[in-house]
């Protein structure tokens, strides 16, 4: 199923006349491409080149960036509490960063402490109410705790935006889908698959608008092409197994059933919520 993972965003460093030229300007140029991740693109070189900077006490532009970027690479790598002091050190820095909140309530999502992430993307969005990618990531947000009527609104807000972000139509597929709007999210599902067509989640999310549609040989089709691209994908094995349950074939539908309650044993729950009973 369509759960956003939208990505941090990174800056680009600049240089002024006032940044240090510890070890030279070629080692400070060095220093900023592996800060923004660029050479080598590398989270320990990233986190080495912000390091750097940080040490060299470069003006509060640089530092505000290096601290962000750092804490993305960090955030990659799985060190969320180290992240987070360094998104806490650019929102110290600048408490107008809107970056640096939406980037932190990432990390406190993957952590799982949603009400957290929840506050850190509401601020991003107070601080700049044009972006798209904070009302993308709340709206993921918002997902994991059920929410889905918040969670389409934010990711159509996203889309009208940001049209060209892929993240917004997928999860405006999955969340239309799962409330009932299935027009409105067979469209957002062929739009997102436009930009990514090979998107195993968009797809899986497709075949649950056909499956509840009716349409079930498109959905075994999306189903299908989901599992090629991930095999153990529970929802795409369990609806699968579903429509196969209907055709007449109870051996292959049970098989799937039971492999997607293995991979997830909550999937025949998850799909009740999603009004799709067995």
């Amino acid at each position: 199923m369509a759960l956003l993972t939208t990505a941090v965003a990174t800056f680009v460093l600049g240089l002024s006349e006032a940044a240090p030229q510890t070890g030279g300007f070629s080692e400070t140029l060095r220093n900023i491409k592996r800060c923004n991740g660029e050479s080598p693109p590398s989270p320990a070189a990233q986190i080495r080149g912000c390091t750097l900077l940080i040490e060299a006490g470069n003006e509060t532009k640089t530092l505000l960036i290096a601290y962000n970027n750092r804490g993305n690479a960090l955030a990659k790598n799985g060190d969320y509490e180290a992240a987070i002091k360094d998104y806490d050190a650019a929102i110290k820095l600048s408490p107008e960063f809107a970056k640096a909140f939406n980037n932190r309530g990432l990390v406190y999502r993957k952590k799982g402490e949603y009400a957290q992430a929840l506050e850190d993307f509401a601020e991003a969005i107070r601080l700049d109410d044009k972006y798209a990618r904070a009302f993308a990531n709340r709206a993921a947000t918002l997902e994991k705790i059920h929410a889905y009527e918040r969670a389409w609104r934010d990711y159509d807000t996203g889309a009208a935006l940001q049209p060209g972000l892929s993240e917004v139509w997928s999860g405006l597929c999955w969340t239309r889908a799962i409330i009932g709007e299935l027009p409105a999210a067979l469209d957002a599902c062929n739009k997102a698959l436009t930009m990514r067509p090979d998107d195993a989640a968009t797809l899986d999310s497709r075949a649950l608008v056909q499956l509840k549609m009716g349409q079930f040989d498109l959905a075994i089709e999306d189903f299908n092409a989901a599992l090629r691209m991930q095999p153990r994908l529970a929802s795409a094995l369990y609806g699968r197994g579903l429509i196969r349950l209907k055709a007449g074939d109870v051996a292959g539908g049970e098989a799937d059933l039971g492999a997607a309650k293995e991979i997830e044993p909550t999937v025949n729950a998850e799909f009740s919520r999603f009004g799709v009973e067995r």
